[in-house]
């Protein structure tokens, strides 16, 4: 595992202590550095951020101190043992365990809202209002379903048996893995951290979290809050970057939930299959928005908005990463964004304090390069502003940028917008099918039997019908992707089933044994057994008797 990941080690020092951070070569990639930078205050008061973080996608940070790590593969393989040691004490299997925890992560929620809205703030000057919708709001109403199902959830599945076990009962038996590994993303920190956690005590497991240091203020925080809320000896936070992340992969887990990009998670996958560890993906992908004529214009655009700029500024997984719609409709639809644009982030949007900035330098600079490259510059037809002292970027569309641009073949991950244009509507489809299978895709059209051949010819994690990202919210659908977007499902009883192991269980007693099963094997067993499997009652009393049918 060690040689997969090429790293250096550094240090952020905070009031409270020390936080390691690193930077990640992942396939060659050159990640600028930073001026050390000094950190102070106390346990909600963040102060404001003056570093420039260099980062690989889903994955680290800034740079400061050198220094070795002191997280190590023995602190790992300690950690680890001593979880297992607990979880084999049977704690984390009551429900009285489980519930607790999960009651004490909404109190969290509610105690430490402040905190948390802040610490999004310091990483990614997220909107409160945004914060609270996206981050918050979803986390509680995630852990208050699991609240009130978790009964059910436990409760065994009563299924029906077949004559060959006749007299008997079955059930399939939900249980929990063991010790889990999850590694969150730097995006929507908060949620994205917690939510899987919620999933996994709802299952019964011990639980290491590893958040993203590329959000150091809300790692930190989550840190803090979970050793003041929750089970300190089944629940555990790792700080850290690289030199962390690979002590942990290089331990034996139950189950390894990663949400990130797909470099990473390719890393993952690999170290998980050391020792034949399941895995769950979360990643991405290019997320179309196919948009018919026949549309309200401006309920789309507004949607297409909020599905991707007022989406963490387009830093979202699920986010709208293009465009497709006919060349006759693409004047319009542009308009119409360019009008509400202005509505929701006023004539300069660098200055809006509703839009979330660049999480750090190195994205910065990925997206300009992006905007800038040859045979792309000229396609913008509205913003490119840029403010990289702030690390903003403004929403930025484009119209019919080359396909061979890295913008048309990387996951942009920020507010800029290309618009594909098509002859005719369907001929969308083909486009979203040259790419790899998306985490979401989206269509806006009233045309029924458009919206069918979308849904059944468009492989996607999740799709959407005229509106964008809200499908994520409905925690009766499985939230996952499908090929190069991911592997598993979580969100709701699907996250509880994700960290556990549906057990099957016979139940039979030592009454009504037959001798057709054993030995010897005779010819009239056969005739009874053929007639049973069959489901032919009348058969088999005949050949019990030494009759067949034809005789």
């Amino acid at each position: 595992m060690t040689k997969l990941l090429e790293m250096n080690h550094h240090t952020l020092r905070f009031a409270g202590g020390v936080f390691r951070t690193t930077r990640l070569n992942v396939a060659s990639l050159a990640l600028a550095t930073s001026s050390p930078s000094q950190f102070s205050g106390g346990y909600c008061s963040i102060p404001p951020s003056r570093f420039k973080l260099s980062t690989c996608y889903a994955t680290l940070s800034a740079v400061v101190k050198t220094q070795e790590p002191t997280f190590d593969g023995k602190e790992a393989a300690s950690l680890v043992d001593e979880l297992r040691i607990n979880f084999n004490t049977g704690r984390t299997r009551s429900y009285e365990w489980r519930i607790s925890q999960l009651q004490n992560i909404a109190k969290m929620i509610d105690e430490k809202e402040k905190c948390i809205t802040e610490a999004l703030h310091q990483d990614l000057s997220k909107p409160e209002l945004e914060a609270f919708l996206a981050e918050l709001s979803n986390t509680k109403s995630s852990c208050m379903l699991a609240i009130k199902e978790l009964k059910n959830w436990m409760a065994p599945e009563t299924v029906k048996t077949s004559v060959t076990t006749f007299p008997s009962s079955a059930q399939i038996v939900s249980e929990p893995l063991g010790v889990v590994l999850i590694i969150s993303a730097w995006n929507f920190p908060f949620l994205l951290s917690v939510e899987p956690v919620i999933g996994a005590i709802s299952a019964g497991n011990a639980v290491v979290l590893k958040p993203s240091e590329v959000a150091p203020a809300t790692s930190s925080l989550l840190a803090k809050l979970f050793s003041e809320y929750l089970d300190e000896t089944t629940i555990r936070v790792v700080q850290g970057g690289v030199p962390e992340t690979t002590a942990l992969l290089d331990q034996k887990w139950d189950k390894i939930f990663f949400t990130g990009g797909a470099r990473v998670g390719r890393i993952v996958m690999a170290a998980a299959a050391k020792n034949l560890t399941p895995v769950v993906l979360e990643l991405g992908g290019k997320c179309p928005a196919l948009v018919d004529s026949d549309v309200n214009l401006q309920v789309a655009a507004r949607r297409i908005i909020t599905g991707k700029w007022a989406c963490n500024n387009g830093q979202a997984c699920i986010g709208v990463d293009y465009v497709i719609t006919t060349k006759d409709f693409a004047p319009k639809l542009i308009d119409a964004l360019k009008t509400e644009l202005k509505t929701f982030f006023g004539e300069n949007p660098l200055k809006s304090k509703d839009l979330s900035r660049i999480v750090n330098s190195f994205h910065f600079k990925r997206l300009e390069s992006m905007m800038k490259e040859n045979g792309v510059a000229n396609k913008i037809v509205h913003g490119g502003q840029t403010m990289e002292d702030k690390l903003k970027l403004s929403p930025t569309i484009l119209v019919d940028v080359p396909e061979g641009s890295s913008m048309m073949q990387e996951e942009i991950f920020g507010p800029l917008l290309p618009v594909i244009t098509v002859s005719k509507i369907e001929d969308g489809f083909q486009v979203i099918r040259s790419k790899p299978k998306p985490l979401a895709a989206y269509l806006f059209t009233d045309n029924k039997e458009l919206q069918n051949q979308f849904v059944q010819n468009v492989s996607a994690g999740g799709i959407s019908i005229n509106e964008t990202v809200l499908h994520v919210t409905l925690k009766d659908l499985p939230f996952g992707g499908v090929g190069e977007s991911g592997i598993g499902a979580y969100h709701g009883k699907f996250s509880y089933e994700t960290f556990s192991h549906k057990k099957g269980v016979l139940y039979r007693s030592f009454d009504g044994d037959s001798d057709l099963r054993y030995p010897p094997y005779t010819p009239e067993k056969k005739m009874v057994l053929k007639a049973l499997l069959s489901s032919d009652i009348f058969g088999a009393i005949l050949a019990f008797f030494g009759f067949s049918k034809e005789s």
